[in-house]
């Protein structure tokens, strides 16, 4: 599977379980970390945990499994790094806080789902 494929599948999980505001960022030009940055909110803990839950679910389905996931016991920010996708699920006043958005703008967006 290809870091777009890996891409695709995350974006899908989120919007699965009804992510807000779900964009995706091309930073492999920035960065030899990771080629994609994910960022979307979710409403609650709750959701914020489901979604990262989701997203690390149907990556081992397909094979993939998490490097490494940080924040599920607060839940305000959750990171899901597959390397060369980085996933950023985040209540919206942490999100708007951190606005890792404007940090990585010159990177560009990849994709803009409609949450």
């Amino acid at each position: 599977m290809t870091s777009k494929e890996l891409l695709s599948l995350v974006e899908s999980a989120l919007d699965d379980l009804k992510a807000q505001d779900t964009i995706a960022l091309d930073v492999s030009s920035m960065t030899d970390l990771t080629d994609y940055m994910v960022i979307a909110s979710g409403t609650s803990n709750r959701h914020v945990n489901a979604l990262a839950e989701n997203v690390e679910l149907e990556a081992k389905k397909a094979g993939y499994r998490a490097l490494g996931v940080e924040g599920k016991d607060a839940s305000e920010w959750v990171l899901v790094d597959f390397a060369d996708v980085v996933v950023h699920i985040m209540q919206p006043s942490i999100r708007t806080f951190y606005d890792l958005e404007g940090l990585w703008s010159d990177m560009g967006e990849v994709s803009d789902q409609p949450g």
